[in-house]
């Protein structure tokens, strides 16, 4: 619960079926009231509680006492972990669809990104791909040369994710069910014989990941000397997980059904999902020999999933509701640390017309994880089946998340730092304001953007809600695409056409970007920096940027940049905020925006480490200076002192 003056939070740990009650305690006291009026140092009638109640197992309660919204936030993380840094591939733009039939549909639709201008940087592969849907194999008819379709994606700055899930079809010529069978691998019934349930495949039986050992056999199928028809490069995606049992109750595993150790299923039934993505990311560890992050996705999770996998939503709909519910769920997730989430853009179930479409696109462009997805009785939806003024809206939504992939590898190295979530709901940084407690029609980005998309069919204009900080005040704030600056708190009416996302940068932040958009962003890795400088009221602003090889562990060894800039005075410098960790980019700062300043300078002068000092070119572009080709390495330290 979060109020003006403070925040507190509970963690219950429990992965039985649960039920959360919140309510006003003038309807009924009782302990989790006492403790949150403790912590909020509060008797007031007004505070809000809650009832948790479990099926059964054992149950650990954490209270986490705030005081504000990012410290409790911080504090859960410090509990259940922090997601890794991904590759530089993983949050950028993925193509799905259940499924894609064969080699030539996926060499067919990468080929028609380039032709359309369109970034992209992962095809996906749905269960068609396998025989007769058994895991960590091929259909060779549809799928004759995987290795050469991998490559030749690979060649292209592209990468390939596949799906496996974790039932196991009943085949006595399927290596996997003989495996599991002869050595005792399955999840039991309550007669002690492996259970059998209906799935994908038909009858399938479940990989007990609570085993250690079913774990390590199972990571083992990862290993290229295993599974020789795929490469290291490969993501996975893990569905069906929770587990997802057609013919059972609830459309899942029965509760009396027994895992290794002795549980029945009702006792670690939120588990199943947890325990099956640590077996995966153990095999892409290994897989990669300890050096490539790996990049899986998966449905269930449980608190702390977010230290081995990114979350999607689930099976959603192509409707104007579920595009709104997106942002809800996202904000859910990422303040309970699994900030590396997303919907599937366009809606999974339906058929999208094209606003919802191209909404829904430029909704995902401001969420952790972007990736278009659809279900197999759905029409075909690649951006160039549609109209050709769809299709450019759509571009133009993808290449915005493009230019600014600095910005977010950045945010997600700073979420593996802190823990603090990356998608933010409004109170997080403005908890004192009222008005933020409901806000989910928009969101923060960090404390740097301020994202309010366009939820409604028809909708020529977004009400926007500027907040107000603590001393009755709001913060600057100017308009990402034109840089049209708003000072006032409170509801602004934001003109939309169908291209507009309304995105606001706020004052007093530095926002790096990079404007020259490749077919892929592996293929953006040496290209030049733009930096973004956004004045708040004292004509100050600060900003960070996280440079390293987008692929390795190595960062963890202090093989990388990570900078801090500063603009005070009229001058703009950068350092390195880890004096003792290294990168040698080829990167380099090709410009300098400069929003929000008094009036525009007439030149700069560029101070180098070395002594060096050049004079460069200030222009007035729109509503911003721009500094043109200060041309230093990232790796150097510099200033830039504005000459008016």
């Amino acid at each position: 619960g979060t109020g003006p003056s403070t925040t507190a939070g509970v963690y219950w740990q429990n992965a039985a079926e649960t039920w959360v009650d919140i309510f006003s305690p003038d309807q009924e006291k009782n302990v989790m009231s006492s403790i949150v009026n403790f912590v909020s140092r509060s008797n007031s009638e007004e505070s809000v509680a809650a009832n948790f109640i479990s099926e059964s197992g054992i149950a650990d309660v954490f209270v986490l006492v705030g005081p504000t919204p990012l410290d409790a936030f911080r504090q859960y993380t410090d509990l259940t972990g922090k997601a890794p840094l991904p590759q530089m591939y993983a949050i950028a733009y993925h193509q799905c669809r259940w499924n894609y039939n064969d080699e030539q549909d996926v060499t067919t639709v990468s080929a028609k990104f380039d032709e359309h201008d369109i970034p992209m940087d992962t095809m996906w592969l749905d269960i068609e791909y396998t025989d007769g849907k058994k895991y960590f194999t091929w259909d060779h008819h549809k799928f004759p040369h995987p290795l050469e379709m991998i490559r030749n994606l690979t060649e292209r700055g592209r990468h390939l994710t596949i799906i496996i899930d974790p039932h196991i079809k009943r085949d006595g010529g399927y290596f996997f069910h003989n495996d599991c069978t002869d050595r005792g691998y399955y999840v039991k019934n309550k007669d002690g014989n492996d259970y059998e349930g209906w799935c994908w495949p038909g009858s399938a039986s479940y990989a007990d990941f609570f085993n250690p050992e079913v774990r390590k056999y199972y990571a083992d199928q990862y290993l290229l000397e295993n599974f020789k028809e795929s490469t290291a490069e490969v993501g996975i995606w893990n569905d069906m997980n929770e587990p997802s049992v057609f013919n059972g109750p609830e459309v899942t595993m029965l509760k009396d059904n027994l895992h290794h150790g002795g549980w029945e299923h009702r006792d670690v039934h939120n588990l199943y999902g947890h325990m099956h993505i640590m077996a995966t990311y153990e095999g892409l560890i290994r897989r990669g020999e300890g050096t490539l992050r790996p990049f899986i996705l998966t449905r269930s999770h449980f608190a702390g999933s977010q230290r081995f996998a990114a979350v999607w939503t689930g099976d959603n709909m192509a409707e104007w509701g579920h595009l709104q519910a997106s942002i809800k769920m996202c904000l859910s997730l990422s303040v309970s640390g699994i900030s590396f989430c997303g919907a599937d853009v366009g809606g999974f179930f339906g058929n999208p017309d094209s606003e919802l479409f191209y909404r829904w696109y430029q909704t995902g462009a401001f969420q952790p994880f972007f990736r278009s997805h659809a279900h197999i009785d759905t029409k075909r939806r690649e951006p160039w089946l549609f109209p050709e003024d769809v299709k450019l809206i759509i571009r133009d939504a993808v290449r915005k998340r493009y230019r600014l992939l600095p910005l977010w590898y950045t945010m997600f190295y700073e979420h593996e730092r802190s823990g603090l979530p990356i998608m933010r709901p409004m109170l997080a940084h403005y908890p004192t304001d009222a008005k933020c407690y409901g806000l989910d029609s928009q969101y923060m980005l960090v404390d740097k953007l301020l994202v309010a998309p366009v939820l409604k069919a028809g909708q020529n204009k977004v009400d926007v809600y500027f907040p107000t900080k603590e001393n009755g005040e709001g913060d600057l704030w100017y308009d990402l695409d034109n840089y049209r600056k708003y000072s006032s708190a409170g509801y602004e009416s934001i003109a939309v056409d169908n291209y507009k996302v309304p995105v606001f940068q706020r004052g007093g932040t530095i926002v790096p970007r990079k404007d020259r958009i490749r077919r892929a962003a592996t293929l953006m890795k040496d290209d030049p920096y733009t930096l973004v400088v956004a004045v708040d009221k004292n004509a100050l602003a600060k900003g960070t940027l996280y440079i390293d090889d987008e692929t390795s562990f190595e960062y963890r060894s202090g093989k990388y940049l990570y900078l801090e800039f500063e603009f005070k005075d009229n001058v703009l410098s950068s350092k390195k905020i880890d004096a003792t960790a290294t990168y040698p980019t080829k990167s380099w700062l090709e410009r300098v925006v400069l929003v929000g300043l008094a009036k525009t300078p007439k030149s700069a002068t560029l101070h180098q480490s070395n002594g060096e000092s050049s004079t460069l070119e200030v222009y007035q572009e729109g509503g911003a200076a721009i500094v043109r080709k200060p041309g230093v390495s990232m790796l150097d330290s510099w200033s830039i002192k504005l000459n008016y």
